[in-house]
């Protein structure tokens, strides 16, 4: 870019192309505006521009250039093709980064979050826009993404092992990378979104979206007060163990007696609660940012899942045993552990097992955000 081209585009301002920035201070923001232009037509970030268009320029250009290369390799998944030139404009140094349409698209910062150019501004990807670009990119599904800054290393091979043993096919154990290769885990460089998600050393690190929050609450409304609260860690199978710990301490089993004899029952049935968790990891969003949240309240417990139902699917679809996979490959490692079947009936069985203890539910209820899974207490009436 020539001075008096330079010159031209700060006369025009900013247009789906062009971004200007006073200075750069948040590495987060620099990688927000890097994969924006990489998921659209490709365009401009000019530092060294004030909002009024005054050119105040960048005392250090080469600390600048520095931050760039490091937040378009380390900061962007997949990184970020970014070609930055210095324009000399009246005595003052302009950075100008050229950002290509990216080839690998979708693009994404490093706490998971996919960003489009949208006029003059950058917006959070639609899920439309997502999909339309994973199958550009020949990534039907999410969960099939690469996660390039990471390596097999990142993978725990161990999960891997105890998976198979559990599952029944510990003779597949022999190489177990070229296994996970054809699970779609792994590419044979990077672990894919859905091995970090199932078998990775320390996700919630890498993927924002693996956090799961489970809470106690003294009375019936999310505004009252949290008895305990805890923040969960670990691989799918080692977070559904928790949640299953955390909800067993926390509601009541009492004793119902069966042909003169007591036996042990829970308010809830395990089966239905196990159910509903498994439900929300394996076919939540995990292109929103944003945690699983299962809260304990006095009359119910309720399932958080962040983001909408896949396609058209709605409440009476899934209550009719609507199944249209969201991560194929994150559920096929789920129902080969035997914790979900693969005819997609989860809600129908929650159903028929609340009303084996009298209680009519789950009910549910979608909005843009979230699914939630309200199931009631009191089966022990």
């Amino acid at each position: 870019m020539t001075p008096n081209e330079l010159r031209l585009r700060i006369s025009r301002w900013e247009d789906p192309h062009t971004e200007f920035k006073e200075f750069i201070t948040d590495t987060k923001e620099l990688g927000k505006q890097l994969v924006c232009f990489a998921n659209s037509d490709g365009g401009q970030i000019i530092i060294g521009v004030n909002k009024d268009g005054v050119v105040v320029g960048v005392p250090d250009t080469d600390a600048l250039l520095i931050r760039v290369d490091q937040v378009a390799f380390e900061g962007c998944t997949p990184p970020v093709t970014a070609v930055p030139e210095i324009i000399d404009l009246d005595g003052r140094a302009v950075v100008v980064v050229n950002v290509a349409k990216g080839e690998e698209r979708p693009y994404g910062t490093r706490d998971g979050r996919y960003f489009v150019r949208s006029g003059s501004r950058c917006r959070q990807a639609g899920r439309g826009e997502l999909l339309r670009m994973f199958q550009a990119g020949e990534n039907l599904y999410f969960d099939e993404q690469p996660l390039r800054r990471l390596g097999l290393t990142d993978l725990d091979l161990d999960a891997v092992s105890r998976h198979l043993e559990d599952s029944g096919q510990s003779d597949l154990g022999d190489e177990l990378p070229r296994l996970l290769t054809a699970w779609r885990m792994y590419t044979g460089n990077h672990p894919t979104v859905g091995g970090m998600v199932v078998f990775g050393r320390r996700p919630q690190q890498h993927l924002e979206a693996t956090r799961v929050v489970v809470g106690t609450l003294t009375g019936d409304d999310l505004g009252d007060d949290f008895l305990d609260r805890k923040d969960l860690s670990g691989n799918l199978f080692d977070v559904l163990d928790q949640v299953e710990t955390f909800l067993r301490l926390h509601l009541r089993t009492g004793h119902v007696v069966q042909a003169f004899e007591p036996e042990l029952r829970p308010e809830i049935p395990v089966a239905a609660l196990r159910e509903a968790v498994v439900n929300a990891l394996v076919h939540r969003d995990y292109t929103v940012p944003g945690p699983i949240r299962v809260f304990v309240f006095g009359n119910r417990v309720e399932v958080h899942s962040p983001g909408r139902p896949p396609n058209s699917v709605d409440g009476e679809a899934m209550r009719a045993g609507v199944h249209v996979p969201r991560n194929p490959h994150i559920y096929s490692r789920v129902a080969a552990g035997q914790l979900a079947t693969r005819a997609g009936t989860g809600i129908r069985r929650i159903t028929r097992l609340l009303r084996e203890t009298d209680v009519d539910g789950p009910d549910i209820a979608i909005s843009d955000a979230e699914v939630v899974l309200t199931l009631p207490r009191g089966g022990l009436r």
